[in-house]
């Protein structure tokens, strides 16, 4: 059997719920991936993109097309988001990663682009049945995870939030795709996501650095 096939076994069941190797894995990758985000370490980013390609394949196998797209997404920007906290760590005088609130034209940047390419992707999932068989919240989680992670490559305690309002629809979404351990971890999230947010907000007030530069440190 290959890989791709063992990734796609039940690891165990639990609560009437199977859950599969590849979810479980993918979900706890991404879990540290954000714990390494609380911290402002840049092996967040690695750990993203290791987290994107293990979980591909579980949204592959629950044929969840919008899931998948936002793993392919979530690999994509974290290669940016990698490149560009390397820039910021390097122009920041003692090596760390500087955050701070995001100004409100960028607040307003973030949710007017929410909204709109919501609109523009569940609109191509619903003329496409094919893509997903349940469009809008597929939509809606493709488009935050690419705004919460371009506001966290940004360096914008924003990315909190955005990540909040995700999970709001991750949770039950993926309990009732039959990912399991991806809606158990979704929970632990929401406390990470918490303290997180306080943990950057107070830095975002302390912090004498300059900004992540802008555009993706070319």
């Amino acid at each position: 059997m290959s890989v791709l096939g063992r990734l796609n076994d039940e690891a165990f069941a639990a609560l009437g719920q199977h859950v599969i190797w590849s979810d479980m894995v993918g979900n706890t990758i991404g879990l540290i991936a954000l714990a390494l985000g609380w911290r402002r370490s840049i092996w967040t980013w690695p750990a993203q993109f290791l987290s994107g390609l293990v979980l591909v394949s579980a949204y592959a196998y629950a044929h969840l097309s919008g899931g998948v797209g936002k793993q392919l997404l979530v690999i994509g920007v974290a290669l940016w988001g990698w490149r560009l906290w390397q820039r910021g760590r390097r122009d920041a005088q003692d090596g760390s990663i500087a955050v701070r609130f995001a100004t409100w034209r960028e607040r307003a940047l973030l949710a007017g682009g929410t909204a709109l390419g919501t609109l523009a992707v569940g609109g191509l999932f619903t003329a496409v049945p094919e893509l997903s068989w349940n469009p809008w919240p597929d939509a809606y989680i493709f488009v935050g995870t690419l705004t919460a992670m371009v506001a966290q490559a940004r360096g914008l305690v924003e990315f909190w939030f955005a990540w909040l309002l995700v999970d709001l629809v991750g949770v039950p979404l993926a309990f009732t795709s039959g990912l399991a351990f991806a809606g158990l971890v979704y929970v632990v999230y929401l406390g990470l996501v918490l303290w997180g947010l306080r943990d950057w907000g107070l830095r975002s007030r302390t912090t004498t650095q300059q900004p992540i530069p802008e555009g993706a440190a070319a």
